[in-house]
């Protein structure tokens, strides 16, 4: 089906217009101020309407194969969707992990039949999978996504040498979690002889502290420039991590990029009060000091992307006291909400969020023909009612594992449609179930 969206205001490369986008076979067909409908296609009209390319979401972890009892590829998709995600790429630490192209294909043909939206997935590194890792294909393989903090399974990469060997054989984009494990032990055997098992969560950003951070990220970055690697940190969840990245080139020519995640810029340790382990993350959110400090880098292009690290549990499992309740939580249904809401105080303006969550991500992983408003582009593209409330209720979370951190949030906007690769996926609540989203392929 073919369709012209009308009367939108559209927000694209830094600019805010009013405009008509018409779609045909998957593609954007044309951009303009008023283009004349034919018999041929469907009239949406988005009079006071947002129109935003889709959000591509750099890192969710989708729990598919072998922790479905959590989520899955199809569930999780379908909430991205509803929250204006038309993109993700997913992380290896799944069971069992993705560190064998048989594993990583593995992956990709359940997301062929199951995903609503368009899809990449990570290749695992490990201390002792190297000659596999060089197989990645980079033109239909998002990155190489390498743990140097604690992960599910045989992932973490804790071998010096190792990870030298790694920085200097690939050309693709290594994305890193960093967090220094030797750190976090200490921490924490500190106050398992305090508390026991049963830790106040309130010391969770003091373990994995921001020391803990600081100290694994600017090794990898000393390493990166010591060896040419393309390195992107994942989560940054610190102030001080902020000053170790640049602005003072365009993205397309960094070689050491940095994500910051919706949650890191929505809460504080303040939250944990309220939230307890629901808002137990790996970087743990930490100081309004470090929220305010992210903020400063997303707004002057020291970081460069938005992600959500979206990784749920069930509530079962995040009941648990701290040493056994898991990290991560579900976010993809809001993130684009959350950011909206920032937009509305003022913390950001809309063309600088669409530039994080749309333009740069598909920049930053030369992702082809996606993640902005351009003709001879796939029609991934999000509409927003920017005067139609929604209070988040476990009655309409979408997550396979029931439960959300922004439950009894307002938000003050509402995505009324999803179009991936041209078709209405989501449409007010309603969904297309008989089409599926796109292996991504990228331009190197």
């Amino acid at each position: 089906m073919n369709y012209l969206i009308k009367g939108a205001t559209i927000v694209n490369e830094n600019k805010v217009f009013k405009g008509d986008v018409l779609i045909e076979n998957e593609l954007i067909k044309q951009v303009d101020t008023n283009i004349e409908a034919t018999e041929k296609v469907t009239i949406i009209n988005a009079e006071g309407k947002y129109l935003i390319p889709g959000f591509i979401d750099d890192q969710v972890h989708f729990r598919e194969p072998g922790l479905t009892h959590k989520a899955n590829i199809e569930s999780e998709s379908r909430a991205a969707a509803a929250g204006g995600i038309t993109t993700f790429i997913e992380q290896p630490n799944t069971v069992p992990n993705a560190t064998t192209q048989k594993l990583l294909e593995d992956k990709f043909e359940i997301a062929s039949k199951s995903s609503y939206v368009n899809y990449s997935f990570m290749f695992g590194g490990t201390n002792d999978n190297l000659e596999e890792l060089l197989k990645t294909n980079p033109k239909n393989v998002a990155g190489i996504k390498l743990f140097l903090g604690s992960s599910t399974g045989n992932m973490l990469v804790d071998d010096v040498s190792v990870l030298e060997k790694i920085f200097s054989s690939t050309k693709m984009i290594i994305s890193v979690h960093c967090e220094d494990e030797a750190t976090i032990r200490e921490n924490t055997k500190i106050y398992k002889e305090k508390y026991g098992d049963d830790i106040p969560i309130k010391y969770h950003p003091i373990i994995r502290s921001a020391e803990a951070c600081y100290i694994s990220s600017s090794k990898a970055i000393e390493l990166a420039k010591k060896t040419g690697a393309r390195l992107h940190i994942f989560h940054v969840s610190t102030e001080k991590e902020t000053h170790l990245f640049r602005n003072d080139i365009p993205l397309e020519e960094k070689k050491i990029t940095a994500e910051v995640c919706v949650h890191h810029l929505w809460f504080n340790d303040k939250d944990y009060d309220e939230k307890g382990t629901f808002i137990k993350w790996n970087p743990a959110v930490k100081t309004e000091q470090d929220r305010q400090g992210l903020w400063k880098a997303l707004l002057d292009d020291r970081i460069d992307v938005l992600a959500t690290d979206h990784a749920p549990h069930t509530l079962e499992e995040k009941s648990n006291v701290y040493t056994s309740a898991p990290s991560g939580g579900p976010l993809v249904q809001h993130a684009v909400l959350a950011i909206l809401e920032k937009v509305k105080e003022g913390v950001i303006p809309i063309e600088k969020a669409v530039e994080k969550m749309s333009h740069n991500p598909a920049k930053l992983f030369q992702i082809e023909k996606r993640g902005f408003i351009k003709e001879g582009y796939f029609a991934d593209l999000v509409l927003i009612d920017n005067n139609k409330p929604q209070t988040v209720t476990k009655e309409n979370v979408l997550y396979k594992c029931g439960w959300s951190p922004f439950e009894g949030t307002t938000f003050s906007s509402t995505i009324t449609q999803t179009f991936v690769n041209g078709n209405l996926i989501y449409n007010n609540g309603e969904f297309n179930d008989t089409i599926k989203g796109k292996r991504l392929t990228f331009d190197r």
